[in-house]
């Protein structure tokens, strides 16, 4: 299949996205038209798949996919890549997460576009949307029919990997998939870096950094970096307009239980209800909690965020910070904006 071809539909894919999202936030999940109510009732049975997949969530990563998949954007990522004229397709075997919606989209693009074939293996947390989402490829371009595979069964005839899971499904993959090219991940977080200067405006978009998604994504931030003796007022101000968080069942079952045991050893907490703070050099909070640390010298915190970049999906900052994202686009990354910092579209176009 040509590249144009490949660019065309996923240009024709961001529009239709952004349609699909419109219509079900406008009808709260309902479609007045039978033209779109096959696509709505995907999206509810998703919704009702998995308790974290509001309507929401999935609202908002259809729009944000939306907004990535311009024609601009597109040429704009894929420009500095030479892709050859004619395709010898390798099987790339995807492993998928689940705990955001379409959290592995970007993996099933790269291995598209770049004129591979992928064989998908979906979490059980995320069936529906991926599924729908390349129905529709193949109705713009039928060619893309014989290059989607989904599967549940054990991965066969694939000559590389891309494999997302936590620390420790990464020891397995790493030694299952050994002898295959591969790009496996592990767990990574997201931080910010407060001085204290920051705005309620800034505030209230880290805000969006912060609790997107139940804060379940890698680039959600779980830790706080502040100046000795910050004063966190402001910022608990400005985190107040996601207080409805509490009304998810889900989320206010790990609030309560994680408060619960905080406060049976102890453990000092700031809270606001919704939300907890803590003291804690660790980067993964658990749900409902955001961990704190104090730092004295920037210098010093800088090479310490070095050091441990490994761990780090994303730095959130307004300091000058390499690479740091600004308040509130955490989860606006570029097509460019690789996970792990590994450029997947590299990768694949470079196979042996």
């Amino acid at each position: 299949m040509e590249f144009k071809k490949r660019f065309d539909a996923f240009v024709k894919l961001g529009n239709y996205l952004n349609t699909v999202a419109e219509i079900y936030e406008s009808n709260n999940g309902h479609s007045t038209s039978s033209d779109w109510g096959q696509a709505i009732q995907t999206l509810e049975k998703a919704k009702n798949e998995n308790g974290w997949f509001t309507a929401n969530s999935i609202t908002f990563a259809l729009k944000s996919w939306a907004n990535a998949l311009t024609e601009h954007n597109l040429s704009q990522w894929t420009s500095k890549y030479d892709f050859p004229s004619k395709t010898n397709p390798k099987t790339i075997a995807v492993i998928m997460a689940g705990n955001i919606p379409l959290v592995g989209f970007h993996d099933f693009l790269s291995v598209l576009i770049s004129g591979h074939k992928i064989i998908v293996k979906l979490s059980s947390n995320d069936k529906v949307l991926l599924p729908f989402i390349a129905n529709f490829l193949i109705g713009q371009e039928p060619s893309f029919e014989n290059f989607i595979l989904f599967t549940e069964e054990r991965l066969n005839k694939f000559d590389a990997v891309i494999a997302t899971g936590s620390d420790n499904t990464a020891r397995y993959f790493d030694y299952y998939f050994q002898k295959y090219p591969h790009i496996i991940r592990k767990n990574r977080n997201s931080v910010a870096v407060l001085d204290g200067t920051e705005s309620n405006e800034e505030l209230a978009l880290l805000a969006d950094d912060i609790f997107l998604y139940f804060g379940l994504g890698c680039r959600n931030v779980s830790k706080l970096y502040v100046p000795e003796d910050y004063n966190f007022k402001n910022f608990f101000e400005a985190v107040y307009a996601w207080k409805d968080l509490i009304y998810n069942n889900k989320y206010m079952n790990n609030y309560d239980y994680n408060k619960a045991v905080y406060l049976m050893g102890g453990i000092a907490l700031l809270d606001n209800e919704f939300m907890l703070l803590k003291k804690d050099e660790n980067f993964s909070s658990p749900i409902a909690v955001v961990f704190y640390e104090e730092y004295t010298f920037k210098e010093a915190l800088e090479e310490e965020l070095k050091e441990a970049s490994e761990k780090i999906q994303c730095i959130v900052s307004k300091t000058g910070i390499p690479n740091e994202f600004s308040f509130g686009e955490a989860q606006h990354p570029k097509l460019w904006d690789y996970a792990d910092g590994i450029d997947t579209l590299e990768f694949l176009l470079n196979l042996p």
